[in-house]
């Protein structure tokens, strides 16, 4: 009976331990894949504890709702919102080449998208017209795969689906290295997209979408992914959408 105690609890010590070990919480992914030894620099926290400071909406004309922000979690609900124009959220500041962290989740059947090279002026309606964007959604939205989670959105597909379901905490390590001519998107410790930020081939992308020719779309004015400079942007779509932990290292 002894004998048979002593290898029940071995099997319950080694169950515990190996799901433990198997367990993948937010919170435990570090941000050591997107460090390089060679880079001087300093991470900047993009949110603060109980104030928008370093951001502002798209166009704003100090009518437009939606935002707020609450123990460090910034969030976008669209039954608060109001006002004229999108809604999306741009930074204050403008960068060029950067490293990004930042922890998403959204509710059920919605998405958000995460922008850069955005160029804020009144001739250009939407971030999207200026800035490519890392696509942001629920899993379980019918989309197909250039526009899932993780995606190019419109051009590069993931290479795996690792998104955590609505309500989940997911998290993006996006590197934008204009000097390198290269982006990429790390999604839940994953790599999954590789692409040129610039050239032929950057160029051969955008041709078959709707980015390529503005006369054809609702909008009559954009330079989609002309501008190496510009700001980064976070998407206001209907649904709850939230940010945390947004972080970033210019290179």
């Amino acid at each position: 009976m002894k004998k048979i105690l002593i290898l029940f609890t071995s099997i319950l010590i080694f169950s515990c331990n190996n799901s433990n070990q198997n367990k993948k919480s937010i919170d435990s992914i570090p941000m050591t894949h997107i460090n390089d030894p060679g880079i001087e620099g300093e991470w900047v926290s993009l949110i603060q504890q109980n104030t928008m400071d370093g951001w502002h909406y798209f166009q704003d004309d100090g009518k437009k709702t939606g935002w707020d922000i609450k123990d460090g979690v910034l969030t976008f609900t669209s039954d608060n919102a109001s006002g004229k124009g999108d809604k999306s959220l741009v930074s204050d500041k403008e960068y060029t080449s950067f490293k990004i962290h930042l922890e998403w989740k959204v509710s059920s059947m919605s998405n958000s998208g995460f922008f850069w090279g955005v160029k804020e002026d009144m001739k250009y309606e939407y971030p999207f017209v200026t800035g490519p964007e890392i696509q942001i959604l629920d899993p379980e939205m019918p989309d197909g795969p250039l526009t899932q989670a993780g995606a190019l959105y419109g051009m590069i597909a993931p290479s795996e689906w690792v998104t955590n379901p609505a309500e989940k905490w997911n998290t993006y390590d996006i590197t934008i290295d204009h000097n390198k001519n290269i982006g990429i998107v790390v999604h839940n410790g994953t790599e999954i997209v590789k692409f040129p930020l610039s050239g032929k081939e950057w160029d051969a992308m955008v041709e078959p979408t709707k980015f390529n020719d503005c006369d054809q779309e609702p909008w009559q004015n954009c330079d989609f992914g002309k501008f190496k400079t510009g700001k980064i942007s976070i998407q206001d779509h209907p649904g709850v959408i939230s940010f945390r932990n947004i972080k970033i290292l210019e290179l």
